[in-house]
C-alpha cells in the first residue's frame, strides 16, 4: 500500500473529517481486489484513495461504509459476487470479506461553568476521548488541565459554536443558564444537560417555553442532568452525567449489565409475581 494512502488518512484525521477505511481481509475465487487491498471512503460515499475492486464491489463497499459512518461502528461484510447480494449486482464469480472501520472526529464536550463538577467532567471527558472545551469567566488552566480550549470572555456567546456533534453540560450555577440552554437547542446539540435542582430546572425550562422554544426541543433537555446512580458528591454527579452522555452517544438503554437478556426476563417475572401478591393481599 502506497504511503500516500496513509498520508491522506492522516490529513483527513487532522482536519477532523469523517471517513471510513475499507480493507479486504479474505478473497475466494475470482476478484479484482487482493487480500490487504484498502480504500478510503468519505462521508459522502466518494472513494478518495485505494482500491477494493471494480464495479462488482466498489458500490457495495461505499454503501456499507456510509452505514458504518452513520452508526459509528466497524463492520465485517461479505460480498458474494456470484449473486446479487449487498447491492453488488454483477456475477463476477468471486467472494470476499471486507472490514470497514469508520474514522470519526473526536466528539466535543462543552462544559459551561466552573467548580468541582465541571472540573471532574473535564477530567473524565478527556479520558473518555472527548475534546473538552470549557466556557466560564472563572475557568483557568490549573483547574482544567485537560481542556483543549478555555474561553473566559464570551459575553455574546459567539466564541463557542455548538453543532449536532456537541455534547453540552451547563453548570453555570444559574448565571445565564437559560441563554446557554437556548443556544444549545438552537444548535441542535447532540446532548444538552442542565446541572440544577428540579425547582431551578423547571424555572429555566418555563422561561424557554415563554421565549418560544418548542415543547419538542425543551423535552430533549436533561434536567436534572445525569443517570440515577444515587450520586451524592460532585465527582459522583459528574460520573452520572458522563454515563448518560455515553448512553446517548452509543445508543445504550442503560439497563444494568447484571439484568441483561435472561436475567432481565427473570427480574420482570419476579416483579410481576410480587405485584400480583400485593394485589391479592389488598
Amino acid at each position: 500500500m502506497s504511503s500516500n494512502f496513509y498520508s491522506q488518512a492522516a490529513e483527513l484525521t487532522s482536519a477532523g473529517k469523517t471517513f471510513a477505511v475499507a480493507t479486504v481481509v479474505r478473497v475466494e475465487g475470482s476478484s479484482s481486489a487482493r487480500r490487504g487491498s484498502k480504500a478510503i471512503i468519505d462521508s459522502q460515499g466518494k472513494l478518495l484513495a485505494g482500491w477494493v475492486g471494480g464495479g462488482c464491489a466498489e458500490s457495495a463497499v461505499k454503501a456499507e461504509a456510509l452505514k458504518c459512518i452513520e452508526i459509528g461502528r466497524p463492520q465485517l461484510i461479505t460480498l458474494d459476487m456470484r449473486e446479487e447480494e449487498l447491492g453488488v449486482g454483477m456475477p463476477c464469480g468471486g467472494k470476499m470479506d471486507v472490514f470497514i472501520e469508520p474514522v470519526l472526529p473526536q466528539p466535543e464536550l462543552l462544559i459551561v461553568g466552573h467548580g468541582r463538577i465541571a472540573e471532574t467532567l473535564s477530567a473524565i471527558g478527556h479520558v473518555m476521548g472527548f475534546e473538552v472545551i470549557v466556557n466560564d469567566p472563572g475557568a483557568d488552566s490549573e483547574s482544567f488541565p485537560n481542556a483543549s480550549r478555555l474561553v473566559t470572555e464570551d459575553f455574546d456567546l459567539t466564541e463557542t459554536p455548538i453543532g449536532s456533534k456537541t455534547f453540552v453540560v451547563i453548570a453555570t450555577q444559574h448565571k445565564r443558564d437559560h441563554l446557554w440552554l437556548q443556544k444549545a437547542l438552537e444548535g441542535d446539540a447532540a446532548y444538552v444537560a442542565l446541572v440544577a435542582s428540579r425547582h431551578r430546572a423547571k424555572l429555566v425550562l418555563d422561561y424557554l417555553a415563554a421565549a418560544g422554544v418548542s415543547a419538542e426541543k425543551i423535552a430533549t433537555v436533561r434536567a436534572p442532568a445525569g443517570l440515577d446512580l444515587g450520586a451524592a458528591t460532585p465527582e459522583e454527579i459528574a460520573l452520572s452525567i458522563l454515563s448518560e452522555i455515553v448512553a446517548v452517544r452509543r445508543g445504550g438503554n442503560v439497563t444494568p449489565l447484571s439484568l441483561k437478556d435472561s436475567d432481565l426476563e427473570t427480574a420482570n417475572y419476579i416483579a410481576d409475581a410480587v405485584i400480583g401478591q400485593c394485589e391479592v393481599e389488598d
